[in-house]
């Protein structure tokens, strides 16, 4: 076993954070005890690149419990808690992270990894699935499976131009993943974050939501919930209206930069919130982004602009303009739900991360017969994780009898 870490005496905690996970997670904890008999992914080394969080634990050492050999890195320089870094470790976990990573860091991790011929490719972001694809020409794996929405973009380019060399399941794409962990799971970290961040009242101020896919519906809505005026910016026209149709304002964001306090960026884009926004900003104006990767508020021309920079809180950066407006920064335009705090609660990982898991055992249990392309969740997964879900917490649903099952696969009335 080997592992790169920050503090290997930080287990203790790690431990603790773990369990406190594991009893927050019956679908997943049920997941890995119905399949754990059959060890179904014994000999198989895996290669995991995911925020290395307590959440994460429970799916790693459930990987563990279920047979494989499993390698761990960062899917974010900023996201790794370092006590569940080294809890993995002294667990036989190969674990390559550390909070505060450079970007060279980083991507060496991911390619340390990868250097261990994973069978199986688990990823958030597909930054290791694409170093696999640009830099590992050699390796034989069986297939992959990708977290986010920008990660599946990514995904489908490499199926679009015929490159995709192994079949992957875009866990993303899962009811019980988008509905719950981009809606419900996003929505509460990203202001679980902005308030650790900044500690401010959200009631009564303006929140400008940049993006109305599942994720800016989460945030869309918890920023309802605490009391703000919430509008909401988009390019597509079907989610511009469904945003209206919900209660939310609707508006181009040069006009919504006038107005708002707080700027939240979601839409999986480059550069949404650009200089020529920022320039029409209030004066002590927030920006957070809660989009996968660092690159939907354009970090870079607002440090070439600035007169000044520097932290005046945790996660909190301050930059000065010409013209002495004041702009804040939260956890450096990197996704603030992990950075500012501790990513999504343990209740909504388990879905995910369910999903996860027997997406893996699925493509194991198929190799060979399965094209190189990126496929959804198995609906019969995603229904038992929604299955277990419910029975874990104490809810039975009715059931169809025989007659309308009949009734709805006929033609006649």
């Amino acid at each position: 076993m080997q592992s790169r870490i920050a503090n290997p005496s930080l287990y203790p905690q790690g431990e603790k954070s773990y369990r406190w996970a594991y009893n927050n997670m019956p679908t997943l904890v049920r997941v890995i005890e119905k399949l754990s008999d059959k060890k179904p992914l014994k000999g198989k080394c895996i290669a995991a690149c995911l925020h290395v969080t307590k959440e994460t634990s429970v799916l790693i050492m459930g990987l563990k419990k279920l047979g494989s050999e499993v390698y761990l890195a960062a899917a974010n320089p900023l996201s790794t808690q370092d006590d569940i870094a080294a809890y993995l470790a002294s667990q036989g976990v190969n674990v390559f992270a550390w909070r505060g990573e450079s970007i060279n860091e980083y991507f060496d991790c991911i390619r340390t990894i990868l250097r261990a011929k994973p069978e199986v490719v688990m990823d958030d972001g597909s930054d290791a699935h694409v170093t696999l694809h640009e830099e590992f020409s050699n390796l034989n794996v069986i297939g992959g499976t990708e977290e986010t929405t920008t990660g599946v973009i990514r995904l489908k380019a490499l199926e679009k131009a015929q490159r995709l060399r192994y079949p992957v399941i875009a866990v993303n794409n899962a009811y019980t993943k988008f509905l719950f962990d981009n809606r419900y799971g996003t929505g509460q970290s990203t202001f679980d974050g902005i308030l650790r961040a900044t500690s401010l009242l959200i009631a009564g101020k303006k929140v400008v939501v940049c993006g109305y896919g599942w994720v800016g519906k989460g945030i869309a809505m918890r920023a309802r919930g605490l009391g703000a005026i919430v509008i909401v910016c988009e390019v597509d026209p079907l989610k511009a209206l469904e945003a209206r149709m919900d209660g939310f304002e609707v508006k181009p964001l040069m006009e919504a930069a006038e107005e708002g306090d707080i700027f939240i960026t979601a839409t999986g884009q480059t550069k949404v919130i650009r200089m020529e926004h920022i320039e029409r900003m209030k004066n002590g104006v927030i920006l957070a982004n809660a989009g996968h990767f660092d690159v939907e508020i354009d970090v870079a021309n607002l440090k070439k602009f600035a007169e000044n920079k520097g932290e005046v809180r945790k996660y909190v950066e301050e930059y000065v303009l010409k013209n002495g407006k004041r702009v804040y920064l939260i956890g450096q335009g990197r996704i603030a739900n992990l950075v500012a705090a501790e990513g999504h609660p343990p209740e909504v990982m388990s879905l995910s991360f369910s999903n996860q898991l027997m997406s893996v055992v699925y493509l194991v249990e198929n190799e060979g017969k399965l094209e190189n392309r990126v496929y959804n969740v198995p609906i019969d997964i995603d229904r038992e994780v929604a299955q277990i879900t419910l029975e874990a917490m104490g809810i039975n649903i009715d059931r169809l009898t025989e007659e309308q099952i009949e009734y709805a696969q006929s033609w006649v009335v």
